[in-house]
């Protein structure tokens, strides 16, 4: 028999990992980025870029209102999400496909530092200038002709694996 909400027996907990969005505009993304950060515990999700469409109306059918429960902050520049991250002495981990990323299952998690996973845009991915202060860079093996898949499905599966290390 299925359990409701209520019956679940899931052990409620939050880890230190900020879910970084580079340039994501897309709003059904978005609100499906709320309501997967709420599943695995996501301590805070940053936004970077101008205009990020966060209107709850637009984006409650996917985020079935977790937008509500996980806190979130919008980042315009890049430059200055790049000091706050190193500021806030952050382990860096971009998930993208790139010459020097290494496959997730070796992703190596500082436990002792918060860890800010970095996604990119629905287009063109995660940029340069973050990915030159990444402190590692991971990509998802794919067995498919297909190099890429959607933002949301590549951070849940990012978010199983590196939660599953705490």
């Amino acid at each position: 028999m299925q359990l409701t909400h209520e019956e679940n027996q899931f052990e409620r907990k939050t880890f230190p990992i900020t879910l970084v969005c580079d340039h994501i505009y897309f709003q059904q993304n978005i609100g499906s980025l709320f309501r997967i950060s709420e599943a695995f515990g996501v301590e805070k999700i940053l936004f970077l870029g101008k205009d990020i469409p966060l209107t709850p109306r637009k984006i409650n059918k996917t985020s079935r209102s977790t937008h509500l429960h996980v806190p979130h902050q919008i980042i315009e520049e890049t430059a200055e999400l790049a000091v706050y991250l190193q500021e806030n002495n952050f382990e860096i981990i971009a998930l993208e496909i790139a010459s020097n990323s290494k496959p997730l299952k070796e992703v190596v998690i500082q436990k002792d530092k918060k860890t800010a996973l970095l996604i990119g845009s629905e287009i063109d991915g995660i940029s340069d200038e973050l990915l030159k202060i990444s402190n590692e860079i991971v990509h998802i093996n794919m067995f498919g002709k297909n190099s890429s898949m959607n933002v949301v499905q590549a951070a849940s599966i990012a978010l199983y694996e590196i939660t599953s290390l705490f």
